[in-house]
């Protein structure tokens, strides 16, 4: 396979999009200004309040698998036109109301009236992670949690990643602030696919110091699917699926646009962000752009956190077209980060040390430790993504083709006397595509065939070779089918075959010797799933599921072969690496009453052939060391496998007493233990499995106030972040050590601000570690940083106390469609 594939990927997908449209013959415009021919389906109908009867005034009404939806007009009522006939879930929606997901069936001029129930919670949603076309949350038999705009504009995280940990089954592998990557049931790196705008994010996922390349402000909703997802997205979805949505709905002849501005009091970052979406004529159109800057973090133990700034600067836009064939949108997106590596040296007084171990070795004065410029060392991303998303109808069945380019540079800077040339510089490209026919609804069945996969390609630009170059080409194919019984029963499962060609490239050291062997490898495997979820009565559903996924193993871990920075060992690969499979069994129940909404969904987890990496021991017994070229050695390690094991529970709780619905009491515990089958140097303890965690909240609400008309949705909440400690760390080889327990306090509050019944700002703030413990998360990398000589400390804590502001301006304009 030859590079210059990757250069034509920008025309053909231009090419798709641009083309995709038939030619519509002249007819009538509906009231909507888009064009549509005369058999065009319409839906309409009104939204009204289920108790009294009167009308809720901009209410939402979406289809996700046509990108169409409206809001409701002042007498409550809606039409949506240009429909394709078929069957689709409609998400109806309205601030206070119990949320309605349903399926509708669009076979003409379809009338439909909607009727909410005030609640104080949101027990039905639509989801369209691990599934074929867009379901209601509760038909799934796999459990999957949900985070909208408005908990995300809540949080008072660092990063997107670490605002997703509130939700049940979720930590992060951390460095520092800006860098965060999922874990989902203990598994993480290249065990999770993390999607976006459709197509799966690939930007190295097996480094420690790798995020996720993606702006958080553009972020409209985030899905977590827990458990393996093999069956739509093909290989590395053992732990689960992060699906991170930034499509924005606009009515037609509308604009709307957000200005908004944030800032943290502890490493003085501030963001700001803009944004503008519309639909004009059915033509669809919007863009952003984003920045951040921050200082180093702080806490009471280390002070000022050396080199943990960072700078972040991110744009996107789309376009796209709805029609009654159905739709085609293109996205481009690009994010650009610079962010510090803390290393953590420091001198025998236990001050940080700034371009330690080079000639330029200096004490960090206090000017530069609250200063913003970028220091050495430091890592600069660019991400860019280009992404067609079409639906086609067909008949009454649909087709559906995503087709994704994308482009991850990462350079690493090491050297402050050449503080702008990269020691490490690694460039993937990846082409993706998800072709999927999802066939007509027949006697309740839904099911959809497709292809799904990658070509993927990674060069070396700079001296230091982390990686090898290789080629990769992924495809599989998948079917994947669901149907409701008349015992409230819904069943639903699928089976994938997939294939992975691996062709690695052989690579010379500078002093002429083999660094990375030439391999070629091609990776069969299945996956399959089934599962149930059964309606015992209104309050209570019961669920179950059965999964078996695999991962192949990557090309670092095939092939490795130096040492690996920050680690202080040297990594050989193994190119007999078998896949990783997972057979994993979830069980769970549901109730929600008018009191209480309570979830538990216990799991357990058997992966063969577990990938990890293993100290090689020298033929006397000691450890095997390996000569660095300077005289130096280092211990040698090499990536192995053997079966292990994942067992845990997710428990989540809210308490609503009513009369008093404004007051909630929500509690979130989840709790994983991973274990080998066979001991490593004593230990039995999978390695970066975080503690049990308990996420106790109590909010109060307020929807609107009579004696303060101008704030709405006004809330405050107060919660303690219990996190036990991790005594079954994988001490092995020293690679982790035990982490105490600790607690954190947190609040906030917010509200929007209206004129005459109008929202002209939204204010957020919170208040985290309010009683500034000093601490250290299980899974920060930054824990195992240099000692502090004075202190004896092995490593740098997380951030202290921390106050964060976000105040968001929303605009909406009026645009006169043709007619």
């Amino acid at each position: 396979m030859k590079p210059s594939w990757f250069c034509s990927f920008a025309f053909l997908i231009c090419s798709f999009t641009a083309f995709a449209q038939p030619q519509l013959p002249t007819g009538l415009m509906h009231q909507s200004g888009e064009f549509a021919d005369p058999a065009s389906a319409l839906l309409w109908g009104q939204v009204t309040d289920a108790s009294t009867g009167k009308p809720l005034v901009g209410a939402s009404l979406y289809f996700p698998d046509l990108r169409r939806g409206t809001t409701s007009n002042e007498a409550g009522e809606f039409r949506i036109e240009g429909l394709p006939t078929g069957s689709y879930v409609i998400d109806v929606s309205f601030l206070g109301y119990s949320a309605i997901a349903r399926t509708i069936s669009i076979m003409g001029d379809t009338h439909q009236d909607f009727a909410l129930t005030q609640s104080v919670v949101e027990n039905e949603n639509v989801v369209v992670t691990g599934v074929s076309k867009a379901t209601e949350l509760k038909l799934t038999p796999t459990p999957i949690s949900i985070m909208k705009k408005t908990e995300l504009n809540r949080s008072s995280a660092t990063n997107i990643i670490e605002a997703l940990t509130r939700k049940s089954g979720v930590s992060a592998v951390t460095t520092g602030p800006a860098i965060a990557k999922p874990v989902i049931r203990g598994l993480g790196y290249n065990r999770v696919i993390t999607l976006n705008d459709g197509i799966r994010q690939e930007g190295q996922q097996w480094g420690d110091e790798h995020g996720i390349e993606i702006d958080e402000y553009s972020v409209q909703k985030a899905e977590v699917l827990r458990g393996p997802a093999s069956l739509i997205y093909g290989s590395d979805a053992l732990g689960g699926v992060l699906n991170i949505i930034s499509t924005t709905q606009v009515n037609d002849g509308v604009v709307k646009a957000n200005i908004v501005g944030s800032g943290n009091s502890n490493n003085h970052m501030l963001g700001g962000h803009a944004d503008v979406a519309g639909k004009i004529n059915g033509i669809n159109f919007s863009a952003y752009a984003s920045g951040k800057s921050a200082g180093d973090y702080q806490n009471s133990y280390d002070g000022y956190v050396l080199d943990s700034r960072f700078r972040e600067n991110d744009f996107g836009a789309a376009v796209g077209l709805n029609r009654k064939w159905g739709y085609s949108h293109l996205t481009v997106s690009n994010f650009d980060q610079k962010t510090g590596l803390v290393e953590g040296e420091r001198n025998d007084e236990g001050k940080f040390l700034l371009y330690s171990g080079t000639p330029l070795e200096t004490v960090a004065s206090d000017e530069v430790l609250k200063g913003r410029d970028l220091l050495v060392p430091y890592q600069h991303i660019s991400h860019f993504k280009l992404v067609s998303d079409n639906s086609f109808s067909v008949g009454e069945d649909r087709l559906t083709a995503v087709l994704g380019w994308q482009s991850n540079k990462r350079r690493e800077f090491g050297n402050p006397e050449e503080p702008e040339t990269p020691n490490a510089y690694f460039q993937l490209n990846t082409f993706n595509y998800n072709i999927g026919y999802h066939f007509a609804d027949k006697k309740g069945w839904k099911t959809a065939l497709g292809a799904s996969g990658m070509m993927q390609g990674n060069t070396n630009k700079a001296p230091e070779a982390i990686i090898p170059n290789y080629n990769l080409v992924d495809g599989g194919l998948f079917l994947i089918t669901q149907k409701t019984l008349p015992q409230k029963v819904n069943i639903s499962g699928g089976v994938r075959i997939d294939n992975r060609w691996l062709d690695i490239m052989q690579m010379k050291d500078e002093n002429g010797g083999v660094k990375f062997a030439a391999l070629t490898r091609s990776i069969t495997n299945i996956s399959a799933s089934a599962g149930f979820s059964y309606f015992a009565s209104e309050k209570i559903i019961v669920k179950a599921n059965l999964s078996r996924g695999f991962r192949a193993p990557s090309a670092p871990e095939l092939s490795a072969n130096g040492e690996h920075e920050g680690t202080n060992r040297y990594e050989i690969g193994n190119p007999d690496l078998s896949s990783e499979t997972s057979m994993e069994g979830d069980a769970g129940i549901e109730l929600n009453t008018k009191h209480i909404s309570l979830s538990f969904t216990p799991f357990y987890n058997s992966i063969s052939h577990y990938i990890f990496i293993e100290k090689l021991r020298a033929v006397n017994g000691g450890d095997s060391l390996t000569d660095k070229g300077n005289g130096d050695k280092v211990p040698t390690y090499k990536f192995n496998q053997q079966n292990a094991s994942l067992a845990g529970f997710e428990f989540n709780f809210d308490l609503h007493p009513h009369p008093f619905d404004w007051l909630h009491f929500e509690n979130t515990v989840s709790y994983v233990n991973g274990q080998f089958q066979h001991a490593i140097e004593g230990t039995t303890n999978l390695p970066m499995i975080a503690p049990l965690r308990w996420i106790s909240e109590l909010r109060a609400e307020f929807a609107s106030m009579k004696h303060a008309k101008m704030f709405g949705n006004a809330y405050f909440k107060i919660e303690a972040d219990v996190n036990a400690a991790q005594n079954k760390a994988f001490t092995a080889y020293n690679t982790e050590t035990n982490t105490p327990a600790y607690t954190l306090l947190n609040a906030g509050f917010g509200t929007d601000f209206k004129s005459k019944q109008k929202t002209i700002a939204i204010l957020n703030i919170g208040m985290n570690n309010l009683t500034d413990v000093s601490y250290q998360n299980h899974l920060s990398r930054l824990k195992y940083t240099a000692e502090n000589v004075v202190t004896g400390r092995q490593g740098v804590y997380n951030m202290g106390r921390n106050f964060t502001a976000r105040i968001i301006i929303p605009m909406e304009f009026k645009v006169k469609s043709r007619s």
